[in-house]
């Protein structure tokens, strides 16, 4: 298990958080159960606040690094 997380990486979902947000130019708050606990992503992009930018299956969600971890 590696904690690297960096663009291009893949992630996957360790634990779901109460809520997501889009990642759009104005994000808005959806319900988690859009993604589920094991889904894999990418990561496209970095933001503040140790948050990143995911690439899943049907969507791209904004997800803080403690919801996600590096898979190898």
């Amino acid at each position: 298990m590696s904690t690297e997380i960096a663009v291009g990486k893949k992630v996957k979902v360790v634990v779901l958080p109460p809520y997501i947000k889009t990642a759009e130019p104005m994000p808005m708050l959806r319900p988690a159960n859009l993604i589920r606990l094991g889904e894999e992503g990418v990561v496209i992009s970095q933001k503040p606040g140790n948050s990143w930018a995911v690439r899943f299956e049907k969507a791209a969600f904004l997800i803080d690094s403690q919801y996600i971890e590096s898979v190898d």
